[in-house]
C-alpha cells in the first residue's frame, strides 16, 4: 500500500488556490478598507459627545451624520465587493478542482476495485467552497486588523489599552480551547459518518438481495449504531462549541459594558473626554468581534480544513502522474513478463510471475478454478491494476506510458458484472462519447444485439437508470458486448461474457468472436463455460496465480484428458452450435 506523503506536493489544490491569490489579495485590501470605516461610528460619537453637544451646533451634527451615512454606505458596498470576491475566488477554484477530482474519484475506485470507493471528495471539494464563501474566512481577513484597534485604544488612555489587549488574550485562549476541546470528536464522527455513508451506498447496490432475504431489520440496525455513534460524538462537540461559544460572547459583551464603567471612572478624574467613554466602548467591541467570530465559525473550519487534507492526500497522488506522450494506435501485441500483481488490500500477491505473449489477431481463453486470480490478470491487463513487478507491454510500450482516455479507445472489455448507466441504449453502446449512429448499429449487429434492442420500448432511445427492469440481465450483457466492440478496438477482453446468456445468446457471442477472429482483433476471454472455447486459438489455465498449462486449445485439451480430467471436444459445422468442451476443475 502506498505510504508516500503527497500532502506537501504541488498538488491541483494547491496550484489552484496559488491561482486565486490575487483576489485574495484584493479581499484583503478591502478588508483593510472595511476595518478602517469600521471606526468611523467610534469617531461619530467622539465628535458628537466632544464637539457637537458643547457647541449646540446643528450644522455641524448635520455635516457629521452626512459623513458618517456616506462612509457606512461605502463600507457596505466593500463589503459586498469582497463577498463577491470570495464566490468568484470559490467558483474558479471549483471549476479547476472538480474536473480533476471527479477522475481521480474514478481512478481510485479501479484500484481499489471499488471496495474503498466514495464520492466523498465531491463533497469535500462543496465544504472548502462554502467555507470560501461564508462569513467564517472574512473573520479571519478581519483578525489581522487587531493591533490596530488595540493601538487605538491605549491612544485613547493606556488602562483602555490593557483591558482591550486582556480581553483579546482571553478569547484567543477560548478559540485555542474550542479547537482542542472538540477537533478530535468532531473528526471521529466525521469518521463514523463517512463509514455510514460506504455502509449505505454497498447495501443500496444490494437492495433486492436485501429486501428479498429480509434482511432490511438486521441492516438498518448496524447502520443505527454507526449513526448513533456519530450523533454522540458530534453533541459532544456541539455541546462543548456551544458552551465556549457562549463564554466568548457573554465575556465580549461583559467587558464591553464595563469598559463604559472604566471610562466613568477615568472620565471623573478628567483623563478622557465624555466622548471617549461611548467611542472606546464601540472600537473595543468592533476589535473583539473577529475573535469572537472565528470561535462561532470554527466548527466550518474545521470541517473545511479536513476536506482540505483529504482533498491534498487525493490529489497529491494523482499529482504523481506523470504526463505521457500520445502513442500511435496499437496492433494489439499483448506481451507479460514477469507480471506479479498485489491488488489494494492484499497482504499477498496475487498474480505471481507470469509470462505471456499474444500476437495481434489472437483469441485466447484464459480458464481456471474460482480464486485462481483470472479477474485480477484482466484487471492488470487494461491497465487497472499496476504491476508489483514485472510490466503489461502493448506494442512494446508498457501501459503506464499510454494517456488513459486514448488507450481506452483501443480496447474493449466486458466486466464479469454487468451494469449500464444512466442514459440510453445508443449511449451506453457509444461510449457516452458522440453517438455515431452506424458505429453504434455496427457494434450491435457484430455483438448479435440488433434485433434485440429494436424489439425495446424506444429500440436504441430506450432509456436506462438505475436497476431498470426494462431490460434483462442477459440484454444487459449483450448490450455491453456491443459496448466493448465499439469503435473497433484492437484488444478486446470478455470476463465470463456469457454467464447470464441463454443459448440464442451463446450462439451470437461465437459469432462475434469469430468476426473479431476475421478482423485480425486479439481477444481474451475469461470463462468457465466450456462452449466458447471452441472458438478460440488457445487456453491458458492459471491455478494460483500461476500458469498451469498454455498452449493451443488441442494441447490444452490433450494434457487435461491426460491428467483424467473429463474434457470432451466434438467438431461441429459452422452452422451448427458447437458441442461443449466440459473441464473438470477440481483436477486442475
Amino acid at each position: 500500500m502506498d505510504t508516500v506523503d503527497y500532502s506537501k506536493g504541488p498538488t491541483a489544490l494547491r496550484m489552484g488556490l496559488k491561482s486565486c491569490k490575487t483576489t485574495f489579495a484584493w479581499v484583503g485590501a478591502f478588508s483593510l478598507c472595511v476595518n478602517l470605516l469600521l471606526l468611523v461610528p467610534s469617531v461619530y460619537m467622539l465628535q458628537v459627545y466632544d464637539r457637537v453637544l458643547p457647541s449646540s451646533s446643528e450644522s455641524t451634527l448635520l455635516m457629521l451624520t452626512l459623513i458618517l451615512v456616506f462612509l457606512l454606505l461605502a463600507m457596505g458596498g466593500l463589503e459586498w465587493i469582497r463577498s463577491q470576491l470570495l464566490i468568484v475566488a470559490s467558483t474558479r477554484l471549483d471549476q479547476m478542482l472538480s474536473p480533476r477530482v471527479f477522475d481521480a474519484v474514478f481512478r481510485h475506485a479501479v484500484v481499489s476495485a471499488g471496495k474503498a470507493s466514495s464520492a466523498q471528495p465531491l463533497s469535500d471539494v462543496l465544504q472548502v467552497r462554502q467555507f470560501l464563501t461564508g462569513q467564517g474566512l472574512l473573520t479571519f481577513f478581519d483578525a489581522p486588523w487587531l493591533p490596530v484597534f488595540l493601538l487605538l485604544m491605549f491612544l485613547f488612555h493606556p488602562y483602555f489599552g490593557v483591558a482591550a489587549l486582556l480581553s483579546a488574550c482571553v478569547l484567543v485562549a477560548l478559540a485555542i480551547w474550542n479547537e482542542v476541546a472538540t477537533r478530535s470528536d468532531l473528526s471521529a464522527a466525521s469518521a463514523h459518518a463517512m463509514q455510514a455513508s460506504h455502509f449505505t451506498e454497498r447495501n443500496l447496490r444490494n437492495a433486492e438481495t436485501i429486501e428479498a432475504m429480509g434482511m432490511l431489520g438486521n441492516l438498518r440496525s448496524r447502520w443505527q449504531r454507526r449513526q448513533q455513534m456519530m450523533l454522540a460524538l458530534q453533541g459532544i462537540a456541539s455541546r462543548k462549541g456551544g458552551l465556549i461559544s457562549s463564554l466568548s460572547r457573554t465575556f465580549r459583551l461583559t467587558v464591553q459594558s464595563l469598559i463604559l464603567g472604566l471610562g466613568a471612572y477615568l472620565a471623573m478624574r478628567q483623563q478622557i473626554t465624555p466622548g471617549s467613554i461611548i467611542a472606546g466602548s464601540i472600537l473595543l467591541g468592533r476589535a473583539l468581534a473577529p475573535l469572537d467570530g472565528m470561535i462561532g465559525s470554527w466548527r466550518g473550519f474545521l470541517h473545511a480544513r479536513d476536506a482540505y487534507a483529504r482533498l491534498q492526500r487525493l490529489l497529491g497522488a494523482e499529482s504523481a502522474r506523470d504526463a505521457v506522450v500520445q502513442l500511435p494506435a496499437p496492433a494489439g501485441a499483448l506481451a507479460l513478463d514477469k507480471l506479479v500483481v498485489t491488488p489494494l488490500g492484499a497482504a499477498e500477491p496475487v498474480i505471481k510471475g507470469i509470462n505471456l505473449s499474444i500476437e495481434p489477431g489472437t483469441q485466447i481463453a484464459i480458464i481456471g478454478p474460482s480464486g485462481a486470480g483470472k479477474s485480477t490478470l484482466a484487471r492488470a491487463i487494461l491497465g487497472l491494476y499496476a504491476p508489483a513487478s514485472g510490466s503489461v507491454r502493448l506494442d512494446g510500450a508498457q501501459l503506464d506510458q499510454w494517456e488513459r482516455g486514448q488507450l481506452g479507445q483501443y480496447i474493449g472489455y466486458l466486466p464479469q458484472r454487468v451494469e449500464l448507466l444512466d442514459g440510453t441504449v445508443s449511449e451506453n453502446i457509444a461510449r457516452f462519447g458522440e453517438v455515431d449512429s452506424e458505429k453504434v448499429v455496427e457494434a450491435a449487429r457484430i455483438a448479435g444485439v440488433h434485433e434485440v434492442i429494436l424489439r425495446l420500448p424506444n429500440g436504441y432511445q430506450t432509456q436506462i437508470q438505475g436497476n431498470s427492469n426494462v431490460i434483462s440481465a442477459g440484454q444487459q450483457q449483450r448490450i455491453a458486448l456491443a459496448r466493448a466492440l465499439y469503435g473497433d478496438p484492437r484488444i478486446i477482453l470478455l470476463d465470463e461474457p456469457n454467464s447470464n446468456l441463454d443459448e440464442e445468446g451463446d450462439e451470437a457471442l461465437r459469432n462475434a468472436l469469430t468476426a473479431l477472429k476475421a478482423a485480425q482483433r486479439t481477444v481474451i476471454v475469461i470463462t468457465h463455460r466450456g462452449n466458447v472455447l471452441n472458438v478460440v486459438d488457445k487456453i491458458m489455465m492459471i491455478v494460483d496465480g500461476k500458469v498451469a498449462l498454455y498452449g493451443t486449445r488441442e494441447e490444452v485439451v490433450a494434457a487435461l484428458q491426460s491428467r483424467g480430467a473429463n474434457v470432451t471436444v466434438a467438431a461441429a459445422p459452422r452452422s451448427a452450435s458447437p458441442s461443449p468442451i466440459v473441464l473438470n476443475q477440481k483436477l486442475a
